[in-house]
């Protein structure tokens, strides 16, 4: 009976059970996950209207329905309401994640610059410089691919309101690209211009 040849060099058996310090990484996360689930179930099922925080965004006025910071259940998406003043706009901004928005009222458009990139030494990114419109109304839901830079228009002669909803699951995995381009008008005095 002839024996399979092994392709395990021995130098590298040796080196498996050698090497730096001894850590306790795995019994860490095993201890970080009993309490993160002792903690979980503390927190809130339920988020009353007037536990929704407001915010003056660089997108916006915006009120918080779910968010990583308010202690909720949810822990894979964010979700606010958009409100934009008659004939107003919110920001241009760009994020890695999908996007998905309802309208609960008002009437309007979104201006969505398509992305295309390539990957060779580092990633390349380039956007379309004229827009693709999408018009929205009452009931309508709205889709922005990742990347998309996008702008909602409000037509109408009264405010719009928009539930927006964003996975944090990209954040999570390294990719927090998160981009406000340039502020909603009279929202200046809040926005951070990107880096590049």
């Amino acid at each position: 009976m002839s024996k399979t040849p092994s392709f395990i060099d021995p130098v590298e058996r040796e080196r498996a059970h050698s090497g730096g310090a001894y850590v306790d990484f795995y019994a860490e996360a095993l201890a970080a996950s009993k309490q993160f689930r002792k903690e979980y179930a503390g927190r809130l099922d339920v988020v009353k209207w007037s536990d929704m925080p407001l915010e003056r965004s660089a997108d916006g006025l915006i009120k918080h329905i779910i968010n990583e910071r308010m202690d909720t259940k949810e822990c894979c998406v964010d979700i606010y309401m958009q409100f934009i003043p008659p004939g107003g706009a919110t920001g241009t901004s760009r994020h890695l994640s999908e996007e998905v928005a309802y309208v609960v009222e008002g009437h309007g458009y979104d201006h969505h610059f398509d992305v295309r990139f390539d990957c060779k030494d580092e990633y390349v990114w380039e956007w379309d410089k004229a827009p693709k419109t999408f018009e929205w109304g009452p009931g309508d839901f709205i889709y922005i691919p990742p990347y998309c830079a996008h702008k909602r228009f409000n037509t109408g002669d009264a405010e719009a309101r928009v539930i927006v909803v964003n996975s944090r699951i990209m954040k999570a995995i390294g990719f927090d690209w998160f981009d406000q381009l340039e502020p909603a008008a009279g929202f200046e005095d809040v926005w951070q211009p990107p880096a590049d």
